[in-house]
């Protein structure tokens, strides 16, 4: 994890700063220390997000980013969708060390509807383990393209519906990114399938990798679920107060979505 930008988060936090934090091949908006959204050139946008999801057209999203949000900050799913971008972009500006440069800015226009603490984003991204551990790593999710196995070598392998899906798109040239893209999903999201379906044989590593990949037992039915990392402690021992209105409108959205 890129400890400077971390450190350059927090403090931007602990000072209650509202602009833009430029890192990388990104960048984190953030209103009164709290980060309203972020943005990576390897993750998918919020606006292809809510097009897939149905929750916000092509002329909705341009009026929101002319200046009139209004008719899409009210709905559940979108304020949903606001924080998954926010998190799916921080995992991988997070993955490295990157130069960053804070300029003061007016808030976004997500500030209503989206405000995550940092520290709060970094142990999101502490708990989803290495980014760049194991025969994918994060930084080439948008440099190595997905390549299906030409023989699958088990009887039987069951497959939850997104990874199906991922490998119905891996075609030996779309890379993680560009699969995420197209089929409207978040790239984290994606790149889990990609490790997980990789586990199972029926992706291959990607070729600067393959020396590393260790081959699974052939009798194994089903794909494995990696363990995650444990989330770090705070050093005081205490946990940040739960965002209670955040909870109940998580709920709200995902009940929408069910």
């Amino acid at each position: 994890m890129g400890i400077e930008l971390v450190d350059e988060l927090r403090r931007l936090e602990d000072e209650g700063s509202t602009g833009v934090l430029h890192a990388g091949d990104g960048v984190f908006h953030l209103a009164d220390g709290a980060i309203a959204s972020a943005e990576c050139r390897r993750t998918t946008g919020l606006d292809r997000l809510a097009a897939e999801a149905g929750v916000a057209g092509a002329g909705e999203w341009q009026r929101a980013a002319a200046g009139d949000p209004s008719p899409v900050l009210g709905r559940p799913v979108f304020e949903t969708l606001a924080l998954l971008s926010v998190f799916d972009a921080a995992y991988f500006l997070l993955s490295g060390p990157v130069v960053a440069e804070f300029r003061p800015a007016p808030p976004h226009w997500l500030a209503p509807v989206c405000h995550i603490p940092p520290r709060v984003l970094v142990r999101e991204c502490a708990r989803r383990g290495d980014p760049n551990a194991g025969p994918w790593p994060a930084q080439l999710v948008d440099r190595s393209p997905v390549v299906p196995v030409r023989r699958i070598r088990r009887n039987r392998v069951v497959l939850t519906g997104g990874q199906a899906e991922v490998l119905a798109a891996a075609d030996t040239r779309r890379s993680v990114t560009v699969i995420a893209r197209d089929l409207g999903r978040t790239a984290y999201g994606c790149l889990e399938a990609v490790r997980d379906l990789t586990a199972a044989g029926l992706i291959e590593p990607p070729a600067d990798r393959q020396t590393q990949a260790s081959p699974r037992p052939a009798a194994e039915p089903a794909l494995r679920r990696r363990v995650r990392q444990e989330v770090p402690v705070p050093e005081d021992g205490e946990w940040e107060p739960v965002d209670r209105q955040l909870l109940l409108r998580l709920r709200t959205a995902l009940e929408d979505l069910a």
